[in-house]
């Protein structure tokens, strides 16, 4: 039976090596020099293995002629050789670990069990060294494939963050220079020319174009971008020239700030983590002191009890295969690999998650607070509706955008967007521009009064009150009321189905703060289906709001709160979790938030807590998995029922699904 067994293994291994190098020849490319020299080890060991199976030990005979003893020695030379081709890594590990005290790893745990199966059959004089060559081969064939997955997803995500530009075209002399992007200032003209990346943040001022945003929001629909509007760096620059004045240095652009959140978020370990590293630092030497204890107890006891003999190599032997079968690989390997790709899933649909802790916490949110402007909305002033008119509409929108031109205010900027045509100046005479009531002015000669209701009394023009939301802009034109013109914020065209999918994802409680009076906040929420609003509110408002809502919520239930402008950033670092809207956020939002969405879409948030609690549940899976099958495993191996050939098996076997599994978080695309 035990021939059958290892000859089946044998086979298993010659199979898996054989898979491996038809494998290996086919994603040779994608392969690091590490990987290619450990498959050529891998393939060495199991061809000098097997050669060393088949042919008959009578093969050195020979050999006793010339040297009593020479053939058996041959043999163990050529087994040895065998067992350091494989496993000298390890060995070497080992080694370092018991030098800088930090003993008790699997690389410990591998080389007492494998050299002690060497020692076991040198003390027996049996010849058998498969079984410790065989298990090294296990094992250094589970974290081949650990590392090429490992490998796999770090290049997914290197792959589709691969937005760093390289150069940055400056015009000097009327020819084009590629310079290193850190050269050019704030306020430098760049050129980007179709198929060219954007690497720095800042304004165009000359071209037209459309833009690829995968890489940054994973967004496929191109985005078009004309003269005036902000361009972000890490896009992908389609059709025409564009001249773009930088506002921004290359160190502090978009496209910098991606990668340094991305690099720098494995650095913040989640509790789960925490709770491994914790484990194996407990574990390990518990295990080793089991092994010893399964080692000297039960011989000691039968020697001492029962005067029989202590049957020392059984005892030896099932402790070896006790620690083959508790290195923690799985567990160590899995875990963090989990959340590394839950972190690139994310980032890859344009959600950066700055730690691995964060994701955990996103996971556990139950209500979410938002902020009004800029993040429900969409932070930008339009003409919503013009009523109790008594001319046309163009002409009162004419008459409003040329005494308004003077100034500086986003109302007066959305009036000029409505007029749609360029402002003639000379026509617009005696201005005066009233603090806290709004402007009057003479437009060709004939007086126009444009502004609030206190300036309609102040003129003692009767106006008509309006019960819309938002800014009200009563006009007067030759001294009579001529109507007003609504202007509002504009909400965003996915925020209502976002607070939707929220609720579905399993939010309880959904809330917006924002500093806009009531009129115009209560509206907004309503519309969108939020739970509760609280307006005119200060930035200490805000927190004092949030601090109040995290005092009454259940202790296990986690608060986020989604902002944009520097106003928020205390709030977002008071919260639990905070996300901010990355494209037109602030820099101190972004700095301040755990969370960056970078297309500003409210719907990304759902997605984020869907995809945290997939990383999440694939985590917890990993772990009850592979502790589950340790434990049973364990006791199967204390009693002798698990010889040291299965026990690897199983053992590199856990590791391998747990290392798979935890690849599928990164595949959340449908999520």
């Amino acid at each position: 039976m035990q021939e059958l067994i290892i000859d089946s293994l044998l086979a298993v291994i010659a199979a898996m090596a054989a898979g491996l190098l038809v494998w290996g020849r086919a994603e040779n490319s994608n392969m690091t020099k590490k990987q290619k020299k450990m498959l050529g080890r891998i393939l060495a060991a199991t061809a000098l293995l097997l050669i060393l199976q088949l042919v008959p030990g009578t093969v050195f005979s020979p050999l006793d002629a010339l040297v009593p003893g020479l053939g058996y020695w041959v043999r163990l030379a050529l087994y040895l050789a065998d067992y350091l081709i494989i496993g000298y890594d390890i060995l070497v590990k080992a080694l370092k670990g018991i030098k800088n005290r930090q003993i008790f790893d699997e690389s410990f745990l591998m080389a007492i069990a494998t050299a002690g199966a060497i020692a076991l059959a040198l003390y027996e004089r049996s010849g058998d060294y498969t079984e410790a060559i065989a298990v090294m081969l296990f094992y250094q064939i589970g974290e081949w494939f650990q590392s090429y997955a490992v490998g796999k997803s770090r290049r997914n995500i290197s792959e589709l963050m691969d937005i760093r530009p390289d150069y940055a075209n400056i015009e000097r002399d009327g020819k084009l220079e590629r310079v290193d992007p850190d050269e050019a200032g704030i306020g430098s003209i760049i050129v980007v020319q179709p198929g060219e990346k954007v690497p720095i943040d800042g304004t165009v001022v000359e071209g037209t174009s459309t833009l690829n945003t995968a890489a940054l929001t994973g967004e496929s629909l191109p985005r078009d971008i004309k003269v005036g509007e902000e361009i972000i760096s890490g896009c992908i620059n389609m059709t025409g020239v564009l001249k773009i004045r930088t506002t921004r240095e290359f160190g502090e652009s978009t496209v910098s700030r991606i990668l340094d959140l991305v690099e720098n978020a494995s650095s913040r370990k989640s509790r789960s983590e925490d709770f491994i590293s914790k484990f194996a630092r407990i574990y390990t030497p518990a295990v080793c002191a089991a092994a010893l204890a399964l080692a000297l107890l039960p011989p000691l006891v039968r020697i001492l009890g029962m005067g029989l003999d202590g049957q020392w190599e059984q005892w030896v032997y099932r402790a070896l295969t006790f620690l083959v079968i508790s290195c923690p690989c799985a567990l160590v390997i899995s875990i963090p690999l989990s959340f590394f790709a839950g972190i690139g899933g994310a980032s890859r649909e344009g959600v950066l998650v700055k730690g691995s802790n964060y994701l955990e916490t996103l996971s556990q949110t139950r209500i979410v607070m938002f902020d009004k402007t800029g993040t429900l909305t969409q932070g930008v002033f339009e003409v919503n509706g013009i009523h109790h008119n008594e001319m046309e509409n163009a002409r009162l929108i004419e008459y409003a955008a040329l005494v308004e031109s003077s100034s500086s205010h986003p109302i007066s900027k959305s009036l000029q967007r409505a007029y749609g045509k360029e402002i003639d100046r000379s026509r617009v005479t005696d201005v005066q521009e009233i603090s806290g009531n709004g402007v009057i002015a003479r437009v060709d000669g004939t007086e126009v009064a444009a502004g609030n209701d206190k300036l309609m009394e102040r003129l003692g023009i009767r106006y008509i009150n309006c019960h819309s939301a938002g800014t009200i802009i009563h006009m007067a034109v030759a001294g009579k009321y001529a109507g007003h013109i609504v202007i509002s914020d504009i909400v965003k065209p996915h925020a209502k189905e976002a607070i939707a999918s929220l609720k579905a994802s399993g939010i309880h409680r959904t809330v917006m703060l924002t500093g806009d009076r009531k009129k115009a906040a209560d509206p907004v929420g309503a519309a969108l289906g939020i739970d509760e609003v609280f307006s005119e509110l200060l930035p200490a408002g805000k927190v004092e709001k949030v601090e109040e809502v995290m005092e009454r919520k259940p202790v296990k239930a986690k608060l986020a709160f989604v902002g944009d402008g520097i106003n928020d950033a205390p709030v977002l670092r008071r919260a639990d979790i905070g996300i901010a809207m990355g494209a037109m956020g602030s820099d101190a939002a972004i700095e301040a938030a755990d969370v960056v969405l970078m297309d500003d879409d409210p719907m990304k948030i759902s997605k984020a807590i869907r995809i945290s609690r997939k990383c999440l549940r694939i985590v917890y899976e990993n772990i009850v998995f592979a502790i589950g099958v340790k434990l049973i495993c364990l006791i199967l191996g204390a009693f002798g029922i698990a010889n040291m050939w299965l026990a690897i098996f199983a053992d590199v076997g856990v590791m391998i699904i747990a290392v798979l599994n935890a690849i599928r978080a990164l595949f959340v695309k449908k999520l």
